[in-house]
């Protein structure tokens, strides 16, 4: 097969198209608007392909591709006849590699639907009233406000449920014939009904925004505090006896605890719990007028599988409890943060918003993800000639090697010489050698130069991804930079703008998927860890994320501005191709054989998050080749080999390809007999 077409004349042929339905990565025709629609080139791109790869499987919907040079032949039988037609089958054709992939869908309990059909077709087509009126439908009844979760037979059938209505045989709505009354008591529930006083729980640790200011360093007493909304006030007993200056108040638990103004307002997993909307937004802004420099925002987030097990009441659920809950996706609730102040917000974690009013504060938070301290390995003492003047300075040293040792680790870190007040010994040292700059020309010759080389292209580096991150974020840093961070730019670059002027590059650098590919191979060399797939992803522990080259550490750094602290995620996987990134939690990842808990798909061209959850919705899975992961020729890396071959014999003859998921592999170990108990195989007793 042989195309005069290249791949960039595609890209902007694609992106010219005027008819057709417009997706983030790809454009659907229907068969019938193919002639009229498709320029000549393209068209004869798609059916030269066809004749020369000689498919003839039935098709009526042409999926083309808008990153991959590909296109997908999909076949809906019931395109005319049902509202919403079914998957049967899709032929994908890779034009570069001239290969063909085929699924069938036929035997599938949950195959893909289609919405919106006419957007497929011309404006001619003689159903096209029809399918105006039949997406009409379901816009009057709201089933259009969530397309994340309606691609799918079963989820849109259990959403249409959930509206009140069903399916007749040609897939038009039909309202159930439910009792007004059981509907006005759905709607229209008394708010006297709701137990929102039992929504508050006993803790025996600090709950989870309170976990992350922790992290962040904002309860070391710098800050005053006020829990807005405190519940039963566990957290701010634990915060007292720490000696933080924080009140607490509740309009039910502590109804005359002090509601004052502070550095620092925590609003925890109270907007989820409030059914009246006005009422939400009014305690929001209550809170947001009563913080100085930072407002966090916690509520509760889930998934529809969840909801599904509750009764609806207004924009939430009822609980068992007969307690209000409002279940926010991470998007929705920095949506309604954002609309209802009129500011940015920034993820902590997941359901965890925080809105800073400082804006110095911001960029202090930014700043400290970036620069973080680094252990240096390879600090050596060398010796030197021991002439008159240099024995007199090697005797100060050896006298004073600790206070030493740790300015240079200062130095280290900064990637120059430190100012005064960037070294807490600053005066100490000073008091023994003058100056900072006589101690840097002193350790010349006590350190290996090496060192230095290496720590001011880090702190370069660290600088740039910085700032790459500043401009994802739409943030104006300029006016707000910490003064450490001036002293940087004046280290490190010409000026301000010449530094912005390379973060922009690295930030436009990630679009760049052959850039991307090469970074994940250079990275996974370097490392020599990790699971690489070639020309596809390459996956690595979250713990050596600083340790890679600048463009992927902003290609995860733009994920975690969507997603929140990454500090709960095991395992990163970088698509090089397909801009995301997919965050991967599992139930305990120290053990031998971790099980995958969650999958979170970051998908950054469409500024959106998907969730997949493991042992609810899809079987739990085993990371089978948790090996790769790990520091060759270590003690952990040789354990796991023994505890691999033991799974191995267990499984020989199984490629490694198609090993089962938990629940299938439990049967296998009850087959041989043994259970796995934390990382040992316990021999089962014979009945």
């Amino acid at each position: 097969m042989s195309t005069s077409l290249s791949f960039p004349e595609y890209k902007a042929q694609i992106k010219a198209l005027k008819i057709g339905k417009v997706l983030p990565s790809a454009i659907y025709l229907h068969k019938s608007a193919l002639e009229s629609a498709l320029p000549a080139p393209l068209k004869n791109l798609v059916f030269e392909a066809i004749e020369f790869l000689q498919l003839d499987q039935p098709w009526n919907v042409l999926k083309l591709f808008k990153r991959d040079f590909k296109f997908t032949l999909l076949h809906y039988p019931d395109f005319e006849r049902y509202a919403y037609p079914a998957l049967h089958a899709s032929t994908t054709v890779d034009v570069i590699a001239q290969s063909v992939k085929c699924t069938d869908y036929t035997k599938s309990a949950n195959p893909p639907i289609l919405h919106r059909k006419e957007t497929f077709v011309l404006a001619s087509h003689p159903d096209v009233d029809t399918f105006i009126a039949i997406t009409a439908e379901g816009e009057a009844i709201g089933l259009y406000e969530n397309t994340k979760t309606i691609g799918f037979k079963q989820q849109w059938e259990k959403l249409i449920k959930r509206k009140g209505y069903k399916l007749d045989e040609q897939g038009r709505l039909q309202a159930f014939q439910e009792p007004i009354e059981c509907a006005e008591q759905t709607l229209k529930a008394p708010t006297n009904s709701i137990q929102r006083h039992l929504t508050a729980i006993n803790r025996d640790r600090l709950s989870a925004p309170f976990q992350k200011l922790a992290k962040f360093g904002y309860l070391a007493g710098d800050h005053s505090i006020l829990d807005y909304g405190c519940g039963l006030g566990d957290d701010a007993t634990e915060l007292e006896a720490h000696g933080l200056n924080i009140n607490a108040w509740d309009p039910v638990h502590r109804p005359n605890g002090n509601k004052v103004k502070s550095d620092i307002v925590n609003l925890g997993f109270v907007l989820n719990v409030i059914e009246d909307y006005p009422e939400r937004v009014d305690t929001l802004r209550q809170a947001f007028e009563h913080c100085n420099k930072l407002l966090v925002v916690s509520v509760m987030l889930t998934n529809s599988s969840v909801l599904e097990q509750f009764k609806p009441f207004k924009d939430g659920v009822i609980t068992k409890r007969n307690t209000f809950q409002k279940y926010y996706s991470q998007a929705q609730i920095r949506e309604f943060i954002e609309d209802t102040l009129r500011v940015k917000t920034t993820p902590f974690g997941q359901g965890i918003i925080a809105v800073f009013k400082c804006p110095e504060l911001e960029e202090q938070h930014h700043a400290e993800l970036q620069f973080q301290s680094h252990n240096w390995q390879h600090i050596t003492q060398r010796p030197t000639p021991k002439s008159l003047p240099t024995a007199a300075k090697q005797s100060l040293f050896e006298k004073h090697q600790p206070l030493f040792e740790e300015f240079w680790q200062h130095c280290l870190h900064y990637g120059r010489i430190p100012a005064n007040e960037e070294f807490e010994q600053s005066d100490a040292l000073r008091a023994i050698i003058g100056s900072h700059n006589k101690a840097f020309a002193l350790l010349q010759s006590q350190y290996d130069q090496q060192d230095m080389a290496l720590a001011i292209d880090k702190r370069k580096q660290d600088l740039l991804v910085y700032f790459a991150l500043s401009l994802f974020g739409k943030r104006q840093a300029k006016s707000h930079l910490p003064t450490q961070l001036m002293r940087d730019i004046k280290s490190h670059f010409e000026s301000f703008n010449q530094a912005i002027d390379a973060a922009k590059a690295l930030l436009f650098s990630v679009s760049d998927t052959h850039q991307i590919g090469q970074a994940c191979h250079d990275a996974h060399a370097e490392l020599q860890l990790g699971e690489l797939i070639d020309s596809h992803s390459y996956i690595l522990p979250r713990s050596h994320l600083n340790q890679l080259p600048a463009i992927l550490r902003v290609y995860v750094g733009c994920a975690a501005q969507l997603y929140g602290d990454l500090d709960d995620i095991d395992l990163i996987k970088i698509h090089m191709r397909s801009g995301k990134v997919t965050l991967l939690k599992y139930d305990d990842y120290n053990k031998k054989l971790p099980l995958l808990k969650e999958r979170i798909k970051v998908k950054l061209l469409e500024q959106d998050i998907d969730y997949f959850n493991y042992g609810t919705d899809y079987p739990l899975q085993p990371l089978y080749n948790k090996i790769d992961f790990l520091t060759p020729n270590t003690k952990e890396h040789k354990a796991q080999q023994r505890f691999d071959k033991k799974l191995a014999d267990m499984l020989k003859g199984v490629p490694k390809a198609e090993w089962p998921n938990w629940d299938i592999l439990q049967k296998v170990f009850e087959y041989w007999g043994v259970e796995l108990k934390g990382n040992r195989f316990i021999l089962l007793l014979s009945k």
